[in-house]
């Protein structure tokens, strides 16, 4: 596997603050985002390297075995075990590994066959397999993307693959995709790709979870005699009987008419609509009139 300089991609020094490493993230993801260069692959496969650069150089436990083990860093728990083995059995070949930091350190043969060998050598050596790295990326939908399953084609840079997303998925969420990670080492399995959802909310609702809110403007009139309104849902229009002498702030559900819920069909959440009355303006002389010969009713 080659080593990636994770530092070097973030532009930043090895010794570099956690502070310094999320300013450094956050201006290269601005600039290389797949949606401000939508035609530059290599802007994209910079794109996913500063994502990958950061998520673990953000990790103090990553960082800390990158450093040490570099570009073999997802192994460091199979290295020191092998180590305490060789500490512990005396004896037997021995050669010296310099590792990311440029230390050295002896390891036994059990170590070395860690690292190379093929099979099972003349010697009697053996090829430890080991999983490739994980890799992650973002993908960028709007909210009403996601009222329906959907197919989508991820650009990964040396490849392409084409996924089915399953419609309610909430913002943050994330999803491992088996296999579409790193080459594994010595022949063992590719890594995962996990794939978070930037959800966008492009309209009036405001989601929480699988329910919608949404503030509805009714006239005093309606509100005082009642009325029918048609009301805009995410699905359509549907026409809602607002009952006479409705109060401002008055909450009502329509049950069913939320986000679909993740990976049950046919489940929704509902939608709940707050009625805000809009005091009439502009009022004409007789308006007035009747106003007042109403108030000296009450």
């Amino acid at each position: 596997m080659e080593f990636i300089d994770y530092y070097k991609i973030l532009e930043i020094d090895k010794k570099a603050t956690p502070a310094e490493i999320k300013k450094a993230y956050r201006k290269l993801a601005r600039k290389l985002h797949p949606d401000l260069n939508p035609n530059d692959k290599s802007a994209q496969e910079k794109f996913q390297r500063v994502n990958e650069a950061n998520e673990v150089l953000s990790d103090p436990e990553k960082r800390k075995k990158y450093d040490e083990y570099g570009k073999d860093w997802e192994h460091a728990e199979a290295f020191e075990q092998a180590k305490r083995q060789q500490r512990s059995s005396p004896g037997g070949n021995r050669r010296t590994y310099t590792g990311n930091t440029g230390s050295t350190e002896d390891f036994s043969d059990f170590f070395e066959s860690m690292f190379g060998g093929g099979g099972f050598s003349g010697g009697g050596r053996r090829t430890t397999q080991f999983k490739g790295q994980d890799l992650n990326a973002t993908l960028k939908l709007n909210l009403l993307d996601i009222l329906e399953n959907q197919k989508q084609t991820l650009d990964l840079g040396q490849k392409k693959i084409r996924i089915n997303i399953p419609a309610g998925v909430e913002d943050g969420q994330t999803i491992k995709i088996t296999g579409y990670g790193g080459e594994g080492v010595n022949g063992g399995p590719k890594g995962d790709l996990y794939l978070t959802f930037e959800i966008i909310n492009n309209t009036d609702f405001k989601r929480v979870g699988n329910d919608l809110y949404k503030n509805e403007s009714i006239t005093l009139y309606d509100a005082i005699l009642g009325s029918t309104i048609e009301l805009h849902t995410l699905t359509g229009k549907v026409k809602l009987k607002v009952k006479p002498e409705t109060q401002n702030d008055t909450k009502v559900k329509l049950k069913g008419k939320g986000m679909p819920v993740y990976k049950k069909k046919g489940l929704h959440g509902d939608l709940y609509i707050t009625y805000k009355i809009t005091m009439p303006t502009n009022l004409s002389q007789k308006e007035k009139e009747l106003f007042k010969q109403l108030s000296e009713l009450k």
